[in-house]
């Protein structure tokens, strides 16, 4: 059944950041006089907010969990530096969304990351212009995988859960779709954190978003 809208998360399922969030950390990381971290340990960790992200890097360098008060500015400091600098667009993903858009689908994004970086990141990529709404993990009082942010992402597209698809890479992504009773299309080259994610049911799992059909 065709969908009534489509929300999608930003990082691992429109945009790789990978390489913007392995820089800001090592930037934070070398402001506080701790080691960096590597690449698959930050690809393992991205997905459930930004807080998160440093939180669990602090406590992989070994430093304090008080140093957190430190790193969160500096992360945000970096962040809006490097937003996007080290980020591309997936293949497959404009030409999905300008087939999307020709069908008339209204299209949102939901992330766990901040909402000011990802309208941000969006814009500087080009792709804001695709979405009506952009909401970010400190625009709910949850986060994902509560179903709460997709509950209210419906709420704001007009449109009821079941018709609603949510396209995501991780399995916080699903297990926020499946409690939202949102359909699930699931991208196979993100972020889930080292697992491999077709091991998820879903309705598709893709490797480029123009290959999503509507039986």
């Amino acid at each position: 059944m065709k969908p009534q809208a489509l929300i999608l998360d930003l990082d691992g399922t429109l945009i790789d950041t990978l390489g913007d969030f392995v820089a800001v950390l090592g930037r934070v990381l070398a402001d506080l006089g701790l080691p960096p971290v590597t690449s698959a340990f930050v690809e393992h960790t991205i997905g459930r907010g930004s807080e998160h992200l440093v939180r669990t890097t602090l406590a992989e360098v070994g430093g304090a969990p008080a140093l957190f008060e430190q790193a969160w500015p500096l992360y945000q400091q970096h962040y809006a530096g490097l937003n996007g600098e080290h980020a591309t667009v997936y293949a497959g993903v404009v030409e999905g969304l300008e087939a999307l858009r020709a069908l008339g689908l209204p299209l949102a994004v939901l992330t766990n990351k901040p909402g000011a970086p990802a309208r941000e990141l969006l814009r500087r990529k080009g792709l804001d212009g695709y979405f009506t709404h952009v909401f970010g993990g400190d625009d709910f009082a949850r986060k994902k995988p509560d179903p709460l942010p997709l509950l209210k992402t419906c709420e704001a597209l007009g449109t009821p859960p079941a018709a609603t698809w949510m396209v995501g890479d991780s399995r916080n992504d699903a297990e926020a779709a499946r409690a939202a009773g949102c359909p699930l299309v699931l991208m196979t080259y993100g972020y889930n954190h080292g697992e491999d994610i077709r091991a998820v049911p879903a309705l598709q799992h893709l490797g480029r978003l123009d290959d999503i059909q509507f039986g």
